[in-house]
């Protein structure tokens, strides 16, 4: 089967960058391809630290033929006309176009053109440098006297063409000063040599045998399986961390994994630093006893090399400088407990939050007034809410957080717990910053939710005041995430609070915020657009109270009385819209069931009457289900309404009496939501 094999060969190609890379690059080719009309069976791209290769299959030998018809000028047109038509398709003389006729336009000169395929590996050759020349790094560099740009200096770039007959050509093209060939270059130290390919099932194996597994993917389960065995058998189990896992595959192009050690003197420290040392500083992972769960002094590390002593001099060299990272790690514990939080504060002082919103002390007195407020209306603690809120950003000020910004909050927990603070404000100083993305966790407990929930909020109050919201793509200050984290305390914790009480103050567009990433978040739940349109209003301000109703409405329609309620209110709407517009004025709904005749208008007006009471009231209650099953009483009436009585009645009155019944039952339903919103 006919095949392409590429590879664009560099020095090291940062890990983060690796599988988007590979991905655009079968993108862009197979994209390519298409458009020049080589169709193709299936394509994969690999990456190393030192490539990005490419594989695509079932290609045919050359592009198809194609005609193609041009439509010029009547043949009456004026000679400039026909002169220009047929500069433009390419022909010497009119002899060369062939004439159409039309019943309505008559005669024309048409431009057929006959174009025979183009073979593939010719289409590829011009393909590839324009691939590469246009290549979309995240960051890139230009080296040497050339004037491309790559993610790191491109040395080497392979490209063949089998096919069925295993033949294979080198596909010929130029970047840059950079020829193309058919070698490719085994591992760095253990395979230097270049090594001659003819298709990709020559190009995987010799890599392989060079110590070079391509597939990212399969470097990262043989660190996996290699890491899980050797812990084992020490009785220990490796800490998750997929993040990490997927970044030491792209470091190394054969991966050779060994465990070391650390003194036990450092399982002192939190767990947390020892991790995020060993992490940030050696890209290596930490083990837990089997047994008791607690972190051990074991450390799993990947090597790039097969090494002639069994790995010893690696993994000496990995735990001295580990050793030495922990060692700077304990002096900064040790020296950050000595001195209380709240003695810290003063050097947020020259820390800028930003520019139009001041210091990060600034804001630290606007978290304890907005926490303590916030603490009132859910029944936290106000004392504890103020004091954690005051301490909460303190740890910035740490030795520990300025080494590993990640670890702010939680270090703020570890020290205001050796301070003495209680743990309700110990806990919220570590969850404030929570939830970070939707699959995070969010706080739980009542000071926590309350501190957290200021944090947010004078965020967003904040750059909606200056004028700094998200648009489009771009978020800087990730107010979309904050926003999120918002609702999901709220709704998930079951808290009903009115934002718009005190508490969003900033423009009127921050609730429409709001109201758009809860929207974001209900669909992504599954739950039908058009109820969510129905439940939220301009005004709506509270997060719990809307997710409630959407899922109320959304069962009340889903059964029969629903769904036949529905039908009825579509059918007052319809007759009120239609007379109001007659009449030129609305009806509200003010109904005199004295002066109704003794009919079906009556007795739904009673009904209605009783029905508004029974939701409003189960409204106030929050109770919901309760209020739509309320609305579900009125189908009867509704139904016999429709079918024994003539709404527009001869005499004014009572066509105006009942006119108004149709809209005191629109008023009501609209209690719960706007039904003309709903959808079917």
């Amino acid at each position: 089967m006919p095949e392409l094999l590429l590879e664009l060969f560099s020095e090291e190609i940062p890990a983060r960058f690796q599988r988007r890379a590979a991905d655009t690059l079968k993108k862009m080719v197979t994209d390519g391809l298409v458009e020049a009309g080589l169709t193709y069976a299936g394509a994969k791209a690999f990456v190393t630290p030192r490539r990005l290769a490419l594989t695509v299959s079932g290609l045919p030998a050359s592009s198809p033929d194609r005609r193609e018809e041009r439509k010029g000028p009547r043949t009456d047109a004026p000679e400039k006309a026909i002169e220009g038509f047929l500069r433009a398709a390419g022909l010497a003389s009119v002899d060369q176009a062939t004439v159409q006729s039309d019943p309505k336009k008559g005669d024309f000169y048409v431009a057929v053109t006959e174009k025979p395929g183009e073979p593939a590996p010719e289409i590829i050759g011009a393909l590839v440098p324009k691939v590469i020349k246009s290549f979309p790094w995240a960051k890139s560099m230009r080296w040497g006297s050339g004037t491309m740009t790559w993610v790191r200096p491109l040395r080497a770039v392979l490209a063949v063409f089998a096919t069925d007959n295993d033949e294979t050509e080198t596909i010929s093209f130029e970047v840059d000063g950079i020829h193309s060939t058919d070698l490719t270059f085994g591992h760095r130290f253990m395979a230097p040599d270049a090594i001659r390919v003819r298709r990709f099932e020559d190009y995987q194996p010799a890599l392989e045998k060079a110590k070079v597994i391509v597939d990212l993917d399969r470097r990262i389960d043989m660190i996996r399986t290699d890491a899980e065995h050797l812990a084992f058998a020490a009785g220990l189990e490796v800490i998750s961390d997929e993040g990490l896992l997927e970044e030491v595959a792209g470091l190394v192009e054969f991966p050779v994994v060994m465990m070391g050690a650390f003194d036990p003197e450092f399982l002192s420290l939190p767990e947390e630093v020892i991790i995020t040392t060993i992490r940030a500083n050696q890209k290596c992972f930490c083990l837990r006893d089997q047994k008791t769960g607690k972190l051990a002094n074991r450390f799993i590390l990947v090597s790039n090399l097969v090494a002639s002593d069994g790995g010893k001099t690696i993994v000496a060299g990995n735990e001295r400088v580990i050793r030495a990272r922990l060692s700077d790690a304990k002096f900064f514990y040790d020296s950050d407990i000595k001195t209380p939080l709240e003695d810290r504060l003063p050097r947020l002082e020259s820390v800028i939050f930003h520019e139009k919103l001041g210091t990060q002390r600034a804001r630290v007195d606007r978290l304890v007034g907005l926490a303590g407020t916030i603490a009132d209306r859910i029944g936290a603690s106000r004392a504890e809410a103020e004091r954690a809120a005051l301490i909460a950003k303190a740890d910035l000020a740490t030795e520990m957080v300025f080494e590993f910004t990640e670890l702010q909050g939680l270090m703020g927990r570890y020290y205001a717990t050796a301070q003495g603070e209680s743990e309700a404000v110990a806990t919220a100083i570590e969850m404030h910053y929570k939830p970070l993305g939707p699959s995070d966790e969010v706080p739980t407990e009542p000071v926590s939710i309350a501190v957290a929930l200021a944090d947010k909020l004078d965020l967003l109050t904040g750059f909606f005041a200056i004028d700094e919201k998200p648009t489009g793509s771009k978020d800087p200050f990730a107010l979309r995430r904050a926003a999120l984290g918002v609702i999901r305390m709220l709704v998930e914790n079951g808290i009903s609070l009115d934002l718009s009480d005190g508490l969003v103050e900033a423009p009127s567009d921050l609730l429409s915020f709001f109201h758009d990433r809860l929207k974001v978040m209900l669909r992504d739940q599954g739950a039908r657009h058009d109820l969510v349109d129905a439940v939220i209003s301009e005004t709506s301000a509270d997060m719990l109270v809307i997710t409630r109703r959407v899922e109320a409405l959304s069962a009340f329609l889903g059964s029969d009385a629903g769904a036949n309620l529905l039908a009825g209110y579509r059918r007052a709407a319809n007759i009120l819209a239609a007379e109001e517009k007659k009449d030129g004025k609305a009806f509200d709904g003010s109904v005199d069931t004295a002066s109704l005749p003794s009919d079906e208008s009556h007795a739904l007006a009673s009904a209605v009457i009783v029905c508004e009471e029974a939701v409003s009231a189960a409204i106030a209650e929050g109770d919901f289900a309760d209020a739509l099953d309320q609305l579900a009483g009125l189908r009867e009436p509704v139904d016999a309404f429709f079918d024994k009585v003539l709404v527009n009645d001869p005499d004014p009155e009572i066509r105006a009496g009942r006119l108004n019944i149709l809209a005191r039952l629109r008023n009501t339903m609209h209690l719960i939501a706007d039904f003309s919103k709903v959808a079917g």
